[in-house]
């Protein structure tokens, strides 16, 4: 009989005493003690177990969980002679800052404050144990009562490290989970600084200068760069996804999944389970599946993506929101199942994340939405990854991300693709126009000659983006090679014989040679005439279904042109650039 679903149980034991369904992990509890690492920094994706290993750990180490051998006895650990006599015997600090997400720094600090005099409740027994000298208590009960000041919480855990030596004649095993989402939170809300500054002297005091440490642990989301929280712990092992420690710890492998299905009846589904859920890469391990999504399948029985509801993925949103159009390009190659190559390096430096793409690129790959197909060195000698979106399941999350890039509470941007599918230029013009005027920025779209591309890439990526609802109807590609160059925009329909193909090419004016922006929405669909870029859509549509779409602009103002590809070759332009039969 199949054992019960507990959806987002992170306490071991209950999982153990309720008999629900779990995954054996506890070999990592071998590996990480034989390791013998002072500090270890464990970087994985949201909600792949960092969580409910901590729980592990503790409950495998704490005296205070002495005598629990029901928990493992049944589990890889306990096969382990030595370590069932290791099960219980050492002082567990573990601290938790996932629920540190504040939207100002002095709300941070009382949460974290909250924590720690939570965890020192949890030792308050030590104030009768007879080792405390009385000022030992006063400052024992300051930091209970959460009234110590900043000083006072940096060193509160190697504080208690000391109290509880004092009591047990052991050093502390100290656990930190999640420690990087009050930097994360610190980043979107504006207060970065200053949260740095005391994480950097909270990780000292806790890992650095601390005799009374035994060994300790982190866990995140993010390797955050040395310099930025990590400058004087010379003692820290790091596991990054690339590292081969640890790799089969977290997340779910192939023969766990499908020993899993089998279980549950549902053997047959694998195929689309490592569709969905499959795709991450831990060290040596290629194929490492989401264990939320894959948990929630079971109980659910329906494909979904679960994994995209369990974070509002503000970072990462506010991130590529606010990028380039070379980045917005990028983002929807993948959502079209392509793949792109960059360097970047596996420590996150915050301060680079607005205008690094490097920075960018190795936020998503820590986090699991990017996975590596390969690696080659570039000819300066640097590495370069081949990346890809992971899996199914992180399409539906991008593809979510896009569509929103481009809010707007008074106007509908679906009005837009509408009115493209129905070729009402018209609408088109004075939608965009009124667009243009309310919302841009004079630097977004600039006034200068197109030669520096800049308002042309604006433009392209504010286009693409209205456009991104036509995805279900519309393979829609950018910057691509056809006939004698390269379109901007191509619409490919997945129903040709329904759907019109469609081509938009976008110019800024050019003041020296062009009079108006008639002039330069003529040479824009001149070009796609020119430079043949409906080649690609003729393999598919025929030649009286396809359409090619001119996007003059000059600062603010806009202009769209074109038609039908077979009537704009009939068009003629005379030496005044003015067109018969063209209208505006």
């Amino acid at each position: 009989m199949a054992r019960t679903i507990a959806v987002g149980v992170q306490d071991f034991s209950k999982i153990i005493e309720d008999h629900c369904f779990y995954i054996d992990k506890t070999d990592f509890i071998k590996e990480w003690w034989e390791n013998k690492d002072d500090v270890t920094l464990i970087t994985r994706p949201r909600r792949f177990g960092k969580t409910l290993t901590m729980s592990m750990v503790e409950y495998f180490f704490s005296v205070r969980h002495a005598g629990r051998s029901d928990l493992f006895e049944n589990l890889h650990i306990w096969k382990e002679e030595a370590y069932r006599k290791l099960q219980g015997t050492y002082p567990v600090i573990f601290l938790s800052f996932a629920g540190v997400k504040a939207k100002c720094y002095s709300e941070a600090y009382y949460d974290i404050c909250r924590l720690i005099s939570r965890e020192y409740r949890r030792h308050a027994d030590l104030l009768e144990s007879g080792t405390f000298l009385q000022s030992d208590k006063g400052q024992f009960e300051k930091i209970l009562n959460v009234d110590g000041n900043a000083g006072d919480l940096c060193a509160s855990i190697n504080q208690l490290s000391e109290y509880l030596y004092n009591y047990y004649g052991k050093k502390a095993v100290i656990l930190l989970d999640e420690y990087d989402t009050p930097m994360q939170e610190a980043y979107v809300h504006g207060y970065w600084e200053e949260m740095a500054e005391f994480i950097r002297k909270f990780m000292n005091f806790t890992f650095k200068t601390n005799p009374y440490l035994k060994r300790g642990m982190m866990t995140g989301i993010t390797r955050v760069s040395k310099e930025s929280v990590f400058s004087d712990l010379n003692n820290l092992e790091v596991i990054t996804v690339t590292s081969k420690k640890y790799a089969s710890a977290f997340g779910f492998t192939e023969q766990e999944v499908l020993r899993a299905l089998y279980e549950f009846g549902l053997a047959d589904q694998m195929q689309e389970v490592k569709r969905w859920y499959d795709g991450f890469q831990f060290g040596n391990y290629r194929h490492i599946y989401n264990p939320w999504s894959v948990i929630k399948y079971l109980e659910e029985r329906e494909f979904a993506p679960y994994w995209a509801n369990t974070s509002s993925n503000q970072l990462i949103g506010k991130l590529i929101q606010k990028s380039d159009v070379d980045m917005k390009l990028i983002v929807e190659e993948l959502l079209q199942g392509r793949s792109f190559s960059a360097q970047m390096d596996e420590e996150i430096i915050f301060s680079h994340l607005g205008h690094k793409k490097s920075a960018i690129w190795s936020l998503l790959l820590a986090s699991g939405y990017l996975k590596i197909l390969n690696t080659a060195k570039n000819r300066r000698g640097k590495t370069e990854y081949r990346l890809v979106l992971t899996n199914r399941e992180i399409f539906f999350i991008f593809d979510e991300m896009v569509t929103g890039w481009f809010s707007n509470n008074r106007l509908s941007y679906g009005d837009f693709s509408d009115a493209l599918l129905a070729g009402d230029k018209d609408y088109m013009n004075a939608y965009l126009n009124d667009i243009a005027m309310d919302t841009f920025s004079f630097f977004d779209t600039g006034a200068k000659s197109s030669r520096f591309k800049q308002p042309e890439n604006f433009y392209h990526g504010f286009v693409l983006g209205m456009i991104a609802d036509l995805r279900e109807l519309y393979q829609v590609t950018s910057n691509r090679e056809s006939g004698n160059g390269r379109y901007d925009v191509l619409l490919e329909p997945y129903h040709p014989q329904i759907d019109d193909g469609i081509i938009l090419e976008f110019k800024a004016a050019e003041p020296e040679t062009e009079k108006n922006l008639e002039d330069t929405v003529h040479s824009a669909i001149q070009q796609i005439i020119d430079k043949k870029y409906a080649a690609a859509l003729q393999k598919k549509c025929r030649r009286e279904k396809i359409r090619i779409y001119g996007f003059a602009f000059r600062g603010k103002e806009v202009l769209i042109d074109g038609g039908y590809l077979s009537k704009m070759e009939e068009t003629v332009f005379d030496d005044s650039a003015k067109r018969k039969g063209f209208s505006k």
